[in-house]
C-alpha cells in the first residue's frame, strides 16, 4: 500500500500557509503566503476575501508542487482557520459583497451596545457560551447587510451566503458545491446555540440574519467536501476530499494533545489565547471567559473555557511595520535583553479593543511612564511584558 499524506491549510490572520504531512507526522513540504490588513477607519479592519482564497490556494499549490507526489498519495485535506471573521458573498457568481469584515474589527460596538440595551445580553452568554462584543460574527454580518447597498434585499430573496473563513474556503475548493461550517466555527457567531448545536431562531431574528445565508453546521470530521476540478491551479488536486474543518484555536488545543477536562494550552499569534479542555461540560465561567466548542468527534461534543487577547504578535508587528524600531520580530527580543528592566515603560497594546477578561470595545493602545531617559529598548520590554500580563489575567480566569 502507498504511503498516504495529509495535507494541513492553515488560513490565519495575516498569512496563509499549506503543510504537506507524511503518516509518521512529519513535514514533507509547506508554503506560506502573507496578504494585505486592510484599515479603512480608526477600529476597523478587514481582508480582501479574494485574496484570502488567492494566497491559500497558491500555497497549497506550492507546497503540492514541492512535495513531488501525486494526488493519489493524498488522502485528504484538513483546514484550520481564523475565526469569527465574515465573509457575504454571491451564492451564484461566489464574489463577496464586501471585505471581509475581521475579528478584531471594532465597527459594530455601538451595535452591540444597542442589543445590550434591549436586555439581551443574558441570553447571548446562555444560549451561545459568548459575551455580548463586536468581536463575534454576529453584528458584522448585520452591518453587511445594514450598509451595502441592496445586500439586504438580496439576502430576502436568497441571493446572498455568508460564513466564516472555514465556509469561504469549502465555499470555492468545491465550486459552490458545499455550503458548511464546523460546529466550533459556528459556536463563534453570537448565532448558535452550543446545546442544541444548531442555529437560534431567536437570535437570528434579533440580527436580522436570514437562516438561508448561513452554513450548515457539521462535526469536525467526516467527507465533508471535495476539491472541484475547475479550480484555477489547483487541477492536479481535483477529488481530494476536505476531511476535517476546526477553528485555529480549538485546532491547537487538540494539536497540543490536551484531550483530558482540565488540560490547557496557550498559544501566541496575533492574539493570545488560552483554552481548557472541559470534556462534556459546557462550563459557565465566573471570570468573564469565553465557553466555546472545541470540537465534535463522531457525534461526541467536547467543550472548552477560553480566555482571548487580541493583540500579542500584532504588537510586536505594530513596532515593526508602524513605528519602524525593529527590523524584525526577533529583534525586538534583541532590544528588550538591552535593558534590566522596563524603565518603568508600560504598553497596554489595546489596538482593537480588550478581550477577556475586560472586554471592553472601546479601549485603545496606552502607552505610559515614558520619561526623557525611555528609549526604544525600554518599549519593546515594556511590549514582551504587555503580553505576559494580559496571559497572565487568563491564567487568573481560568483557574
Amino acid at each position: 500500500m502507498k504511503q498516504q499524506y495529509l495535507i494541513a491549510l492553515d488560513q490565519g490572520t495575516t498569512t496563509s500557509r499549506a503543510i504537506i504531512f507524511n503518516a509518521a507526522g512529519e513535514i514533507v513540504s509547506q508554503a506560506q503566503y502573507a496578504f494585505t490588513q486592510h484599515y479603512p477607519h480608526p477600529g476597523w479592519v478587514e481582508h480582501d476575501a479574494e485574496e484570502i482564497f488567492a494566497t491559500q490556494a497558491k500555497a497549497l499549490a506550492k507546497a503540492f508542487a514541492a512535495s513531488g507526489l501525486q494526488a493519489t498519495d493524498i488522502a485528504g485535506i484538513g483546514i484550520t482557520n481564523q475565526r469569527e471573521t465574515v465573509v457575504v458573498w454571491d451564492k451564484k457568481t461566489a464574489k463577496p459583497l464586501c471585505n471581509a469584515i475581521v475579528w478584531q474589527c471594532r465597527r459594530t460596538a455601538e451595535m452591540c451596545d444597542q442589543i445590550d440595551q434591549a436586555g439581551m445580553a443574558d441570553y447571548i452568554a446562555t444560549t451561545t457560551g459568548l459575551v455580548l462584543d463586536a468581536y463575534f460574527s454576529a453584528t458584522k454580518i448585520q452591518w453587511i447587510l445594514d450598509n451595502i447597498t441592496g445586500a439586504a434585499a438580496a439576502a430576502k430573496d436568497g441571493q446572498l451566503r455568508c460564513g466564516t473563513i472555514d465556509s469561504w474556503l469549502i465555499y470555492r475548493l468545491s465550486g459552490g458545491k458545499e455550503h458548511i461550517t464546523d460546529y466550533t466555527n459556528a459556536s463563534r457567531t453570537m448565532l448558535f446555540d452550543i446545546h442544541r448545536l444548531a442555529w437560534d431562531e431567536v437570535l437570528l431574528k434579533e440580527f436580522k440574519i436570514p437562516d438561508h445565508m448561513l452554513p450548515r453546521p457539521v462535526k469536525n470530521n467526516g467527507h465533508l467536501a471535495t476539491v472541484a476540478t475547475d479550480i484555477k491551479g489547483l487541477e492536479a488536486l481535483a477529488g481530494i476530499p476536505i476531511l476535517s474543518c476546526i477553528g485555529d484555536q480549538p485546532s491547537a488545543l487538540f494539536g497540543q494533545a490536551c484531550f483530558e477536562a482540565g488540560e490547557v494550552k496557550n498559544t501566541y499569534g496575533t492574539g493570545c489565547f488560552t483554552l481548557m479542555n472541559t470534556a462534556e461540560n459546557p462550563v459557565k465561567s465566573t471570570h468573564n471567559l469565553l465557553t466555546s466548542i472545541a470540537w465534535v468527534l463522531d457525534d461526541q461534543v467536547t467543550y472548552a473555557l477560553e480566555g482571548s487577547v487580541f493583540n500579542a504578535g500584532s504588537a510586536i508587528q505594530w513596532l515593526r511595520d508602524e513605528l519602524g524600531i525593529i527590523a524584525s520580530a526577533r529583534e525586538c527580543d534583541t532590544l528588550a535583553e538591552r535593558v534590566i528592566d522596563n524603565g518603568g515603560v508600560y504598553f497596554v497594546p489595546a489596538f482593537t479593543g480588550l478581550g477577556a477578561p475586560h472586554w471592553d470595545m472601546y479601549a485603545r493602545g496606552t502607552i505610559s511612564g515614558l520619561t526623557r531617559g525611555s528609549n526604544k529598548c525600554h518599549l519593546a520590554r515594556a511590549t514582551l511584558e504587555a503580553i505576559a500580563y494580559q496571559i497572565a489575567d487568563l491564567q487568573d480566569g481560568i483557574c
